[in-house]
């Protein structure tokens, strides 16, 4: 039996430059998708996987990422006066636990594989996993839930995995796939934004990962890769070399990349239509809308 998976980082600095001016003053990460947060999704999937402590990398300006984790006692009190029970259980699921949760700054914006390694003194030397807020995932059973009842089979380093166009392979990792074993692969390499015709294969990483200590030392040295950053890619791809243990992980899910206002709007729709209190308006409306646009047109 492999160690539990019990922590968890989340790259949280980025200015979400793609969204001004509304990241003026805001987090990215405090947009809604429908009624709650992206950083609420990936919480509730990191607890659903059984994470216990949460460490947010972070940087100048997210303070209203910080206090939405934090308990809103007169919010809390004027709802129970009001009796409106389902908002107050609702606002608590929010709440996170004294001592659960633990911010470190990442001071300049040097790649992925620099904002994991901020949080290097925290995880010491455990297994630990990863979630990038911007790819949100619905799916039955969360993706990182996914991930971890097979990473007590096979321990090592794991990443999330799905098959892209090859005309998208660029703006991805891309495994190098030694052996396909259905929803598990073993990866012999990756490659971080390769040219299309040059990526091993069309399964690319997305953002969720569960990593060994391993990576962190790798991560240690701050050697750049791609755009003169320092890649995770590129620490998970030297264990390879040493260690054999890295795989990729088919999931069972819809991904979403709200990182880009496309993908984002393409979430809002499809998390909205799964609200059976908002389905029957909301669809509607949309058939009207596409009614009116064709019509129009």
């Amino acid at each position: 039996m492999n160690r539990r998976v019990t922590k968890a980082i989340f790259p949280v600095a980025g200015l979400g430059t793609r969204f001004l001016p509304a990241t003026k003053s805001i987090p990215k990460e405090i947009m809604t998708l429908v009624d709650r947060p992206l950083i609420q999704y990936a919480i509730d999937e990191a607890r659903a996987a059984g994470i216990e402590e949460f460490i947010f990398v972070t940087s100048r300006g997210k303070g209203a990422l910080e206090d939405y984790f934090d308990h809103a006692h007169e919010l809390e009190a004027n709802l129970e006066r009001a009796g409106k029970k389902d908002l107050l259980d609702i606002l608590k699921s929010t709440n996170m636990d004294s001592g659960a949760i633990a911010y470190v700054r990442q001071h300049k914006a040097l790649g992925l594989g620099h904002a994991v390694w901020c949080a290097s003194r925290l995880i010491g030397d455990e297994p630990f996993a990863v979630l990038l807020p911007d790819d949100v995932i619905a799916a039955e059973k969360p993706c990182l839930q996914q991930m971890v009842e097979a990473y007590q089979e096979t321990g090592g380093n794991m990443v999330a995995a799905m098959e892209v166009p090859a005309e998208k392979a660029s703006s991805y990792g891309v495994l190098d796939i030694r052996e396909d074993m259905g929803a598990l692969v073993s990866v012999k390499g990756m490659v971080e934004k390769p040219k299309a015709a040059e990526a091993p294969s069309n399964l690319a990483v997305i953002g969720r990962y569960i990593l060994s200590p391993g990576v962190l030392r790798n991560l240690e040295a701050k050697q750049q890769g791609a755009g003169g950053e320092i890649q995770l890619t590129d620490a998970i791809a030297r264990e390879i070399a040493t260690s054999n243990n890295v795989y990729g992980y088919r999931f069972r899910g819809q991904r979403f990349d709200c990182g880009s206002k496309a993908g984002f709007l393409q979430a809002t729709v499809a998390f909205g239509l799964a609200r059976a209190e908002l389905r029957d308006e909301f669809q509607q409306f949309l058939l009207e809308m596409t009614a009116m646009r064709k019509a129009a047109e």
